[in-house]
């Protein structure tokens, strides 16, 4: 893996499945009800803070931003992707989205009540976890939560076609629970809860559920 190009190898990758990505992900959480359970929990969160900005953090076409949105939490989105951020703006024209990275968040340090990156950490490669979670902690309020949903495993595989059989260049990186957890306490964070998802099937996941500490 090239340590200098993962993140443009990212944008270019889902600027290109950006449309066919957002057919396929469109009608998801309807078959998802414990994502809809976990989703649904952190909103409550949100709320139970005196709510305030949430970002969606690798947000993709926006379909977890808007989800969040109907459970009236004041979510918006950043994605790498520019493509991706335009289908979120077309299909979500009354929420905001914004082009950014979540190795350097462009938000002011605590300015959001609440953050998600959901299947977005799965492309950032082990040295660079440490700085997200950071940029994480920098920009989230005292107390506030962090959702975070990945994929379950040991294996780091390259995925170069998807989404319609479009060509891809990323990293696809599975890991386990506590090695997520044991960077969230590193960074600052008290982990509150770990979810398992699909863990008998061929393609589990996790998501946790943390809060910067003061």
């Amino acid at each position: 893996m090239n340590p200098d190009g993962w993140l443009a190898d990212t944008r270019t990758s889902y600027d290109t499945v950006a449309v066919s990505y957002s057919d396929k992900m469109r009608e998801a959480l309807g078959g998802a009800p414990y994502v809809r359970a976990a989703l649904a929990l952190f909103a409550d969160a949100v709320h139970d803070a005196d709510g305030g900005p949430v970002a969606d953090v690798g947000c993709g076409p926006g379909h977890v931003t808007a989800y969040l949105h109907n459970l009236g939490v004041d979510a918006f989105g950043i994605d790498v992707s520019p493509g991706m951020v335009d289908v979120a703006r077309a299909e979500h024209p009354k929420l905001r989205f914004e082009v950014g990275s979540m190795t350097a968040l462009d938000l002011a340090d605590e300015s959001i009540a609440g953050a998600l990156a959901f299947s977005s950490l799965i492309h950032v490669p082990d040295e660079a976890v440490p700085t997200v979670l950071s940029g994480f902690r920098r920009t989230l309020r005292p107390g506030a939560p962090l959702l975070i949903g990945f994929h379950v495993g040991d294996e780091s595989q390259l995925k170069t076609q998807g989404y319609g059989g479009h060509p891809m260049k990323v990293y696809v990186h599975r890991r386990q629970p506590a090695q997520v957890s044991a960077w969230l306490r590193e960074a600052g964070f008290t982990v509150e809860t770990e979810m398992l998802l699909d863990r008998e099937g061929s393609a589990p996941g996790a998501i946790l559920f943390a809060r910067r500490r003061s």
